[in-house]
């Protein structure tokens, strides 16, 4: 009896063996086809991810060779060469960026200076160009307080007829008819809205339109023409006023002598070099 309950148990353990290495089995190719369905799986994944990666870098070297193209375009469509530009360093801002003037910046340089998009720059000129041509020069004042720019200041006056005040702005001239210089004008040209603010106070109160040259630590509230450009270096806003004098001169047929140079309204231009 006691050897039959041993068999017995005996071939219990067997089959007990028999099924956990049946399940062991089970369980080893299941772990097995897992695996490979995840190996699967990641080499799509792989595959898909370098298509995707290829897909992207075709639309980047699109995208750059449009924006070079289109850069190149720009260049040999701006007023003066790009190299002018710089050479005038239109393009250098201040350490400060106002939220008016971000808009108009490209970047910082490693010291801090603002640069801005120089072909933005030549676009908001040829667009000041268009909005001072249509006034006549006994509409308009140019008011220039900084120094730097009283030589182009006054070299546009003296070419196109328009009025400029530099040094210091008659106070009332625009908004006081008892004063014997008083001006009706229909058009204010400021260079800085810091500097000339109370020229630009009397142009807003009397509600005439205003164009003003707008450097990076500008606020340009009130103010209906910018055309954004470094106003404190005497290159950069000789620039600007050789280029408007230039526009003014051929669309009001204004006859003078011979058409403007540069050198005459920029001190040492054929000394100045680009900057690399």
């Amino acid at each position: 009896m006691a050897r039959k309950k041993k068999e017995e148990s005996a071939k219990e353990e067997k089959n007990e063996d028999v099924e956990e290495t049946k399940e062991e089995s089970s369980n080893k190719e299941t772990k097995e086809k897992s695996s490979k369905e995840k190996k699967e799986k990641l080499s799509a994944l792989l595959e898909k991810a370098k298509k995707l990666e290829e897909s992207v870098k075709e639309v980047e070297q699109l995208d750059l060779k449009k924006k070079l193209t289109e850069e190149e375009e720009e260049k040999k469509d701006t007023l003066v060469p790009i190299e002018d530009y710089l050479k005038s360093s239109i393009h250098l801002g201040t350490r400060v960026i106002t939220p008016d003037m971000r808009p108009y910046v490209y970047k910082r340089r490693a010291d801090g200076l603002a640069v801005f998009n120089t072909s933005l720059l030549d676009e908001k000129i040829r667009e000041a160009i268009n909005f001072l041509i249509k006034f006549k020069p006994h509409e308009v004042i140019v008011v220039c307080k900084r120094e730097a720019g009283w030589k182009p200041v006054n070299k546009f006056s003296e070419l196109t007829g328009i009025t400029a005040y530099t040094k210091k702005y008659p106070a009332g001239i625009l908004t006081n008819t008892s004063l014997e210089n008083f001006r009706e004008a229909e058009l204010l040209f400021i260079c800085d809205p810091w500097l000339d603010k109370n020229a630009l106070d009397d142009a807003k109160r009397i509600g005439i339109p205003i164009m003003a040259i707008c450097d990076t630590n500008n606020y340009t509230q009130g103010i209906t023409k910018v055309i954004p450009g470094n106003n404190k270096s005497a290159k950069s806003i000789g620039m600007i006023f050789y280029l408007l004098s230039k526009a003014y001169i051929e669309a009001h047929k204004i006859p003078v002598k011979s058409q403007p140079i540069i050198q005459e309204f920029i001190e040492g231009w054929e000394n100045l070099i680009p900057p690399k």
